[in-house]
């Protein structure tokens, strides 16, 4: 079963990032370990689609991998 938007949104914040804001439904994170940002759209209460679940992976790997140097 996918998570929820919300789900990743919070997970993101918990590791430090930033909502830059954006437009429509889009909300682009960032954070100053990790050199791309992370795009999220749809409502909260959406399921997350794989792509997102995959970016948000990536991205939280980059800055546990940089904070271990």
């Amino acid at each position: 079963m996918p998570r929820k938007i919300r789900e990743l949104i919070q997970e993101l914040k918990k590791a430090g990032f930033q909502d830059r804001g954006g437009k429509g439904s889009h909300r682009n994170f960032s954070h100053s370990l990790c050199p791309m940002p992370v795009t999220i759209s749809g409502k909260e209460g959406d399921d997350a689609k794989h792509y997102q679940e995959k970016a948000i992976k990536q991205a939280l790997q980059i800055v546990r991998d940089s904070n271990e140097t």
